[in-house]
C-alpha cells in the first residue's frame, strides 16, 4: 500500500508544471512557441553575479530577450515607438508573476542584464529554482527573481503610432 502511494506521488508530481522542461512562450503579435532547454542552451550564454538572501550567486542562461526574439519580440533599434510600451509577464509554476517593460530586458537599452537562468554556480538549478529562473542583474533584492518559470509573454500596451506621435525621441 506504501508502495502505491510513492508511485502515486511520484507520477503526479511528474505531471506538476514544477518538473515542467519548457516554457510556453508567447510574441506580442499572439506568436506561440515552447522554449526547452535544448533551445536555451543553442542560444548564446551570459554569465549574472546575483546576491539574495545574504547569498551569492553566479547564473548562466541566455539573455532573456534572446528567448524572446523567438516568438517575434522586437529587440535592437527595431525596439522603439510603440514597442517601448511593451510589457514582459513572466509566470512561475506556483502561480508568482512579475511584470516588467520590454525595453528593459534588452540590452541595448540598459546595461543590466537579464537571463533566463538553467545553471547556479556551475550546475543545474536545483528542484526549488528550476529549471528555469529569471534573474535580474542589478536588482537590489531579487523580488523580480522568478524561480521554476512556466511561462513568459509579451503583451502589447501601447497605441499605435499615429502621425503626431511618429516623431523620434
Amino acid at each position: 500500500m506504501r508502495r502505491i502511494a510513492i508511485l502515486t506521488a511520484c507520477l503526479a508530481l511528474a505531471a506538476s508544471p514544477v518538473l515542467a522542461q519548457s516554457i510556453s512562450l508567447e510574441g506580442p503579435d499572439g506568436q506561440r512557441a515552447e522554449a526547452t532547454a535544448t533551445m536555451l542552451a543553442a542560444l548564446p550564454q551570459a554569465k549574472v553575479t546575483f546576491d539574495a538572501h545574504g547569498e551569492t550567486h553566479v547564473y548562466e542562461g541566455p539573455l532573456l530577450i534572446d528567448v524572446l526574439a523567438a516568438v517575434g519580440a522586437p529587440t535592437g533599434k527595431a525596439l522603439h515607438g510603440p514597442e517601448l510600451a511593451d510589457a514582459v509577464v513572466v509566470s512561475a509554476a506556483d502561480g508568482y508573476q512579475v511584470a516588467f517593460g520590454l525595453a528593459e530586458a534588452d540590452p541595448a537599452t540598459r546595461p543590466n542584464r537579464m537571463i533566463l537562468a538553467t545553471r547556479a554556480d556551475g550546475a543545474a538549478l536545483d528542484a526549488a529554482n528550476g529549471p528555469f529562473k529569471l534573474v535580474v542583474e542589478g536588482d537590489l533584492r531579487p523580488a523580480r527573481g522568478v524561480r521554476m518559470v512556466t511561462s513568459i509573454a509579451v503583451r502589447r500596451l501601447g497605441a499605435p503610432m499615429t502621425e503626431a506621435s511618429a516623431h523620434h525621441h
